[in-house]
């Protein structure tokens, strides 16, 4: 599938929500649970979703920063790329104003 930022993602599985912050070109693999997310509703739960709790608020990206998704909706399922598990993304840290 080839994101676009603004694009909203459902899980297949579980009410998890993600909106696309950043993107890479060209098609990418974008689970939940394991499980390919959607555009638009989601079809019927099959099955028990598998991984961690997507946290509300949290920004999802990968290793090298190319994907970034941010969470509207929580729900279970762990989210990968390529099968590569994404990250809660953390924040910089602020200079010290001494």
């Amino acid at each position: 599938m080839e994101l676009r930022p603004g694009m909203r993602l459902n899980s297949a599985m579980s009410s998890a929500e993600v909106i696309v912050v950043r993107a890479p070109s060209g098609d990418v693999d974008i689970r939940c649970g394991g499980r390919p997310m959607v555009v638009g509703a989601p079809p019927a739960e099959t099955g028990p979703p598998s991984g961690d709790p997507l946290l509300l608020g949290k920004r999802y990206c990968d290793e090298d920063g190319t994907v970034e998704l941010l969470c509207t909706k929580p729900g279970l399922g762990a989210l990968s790329l390529g099968g590569v598990p994404l990250t809660v993304k953390v924040a910089k840290p602020l200079p010290a104003s001494d």
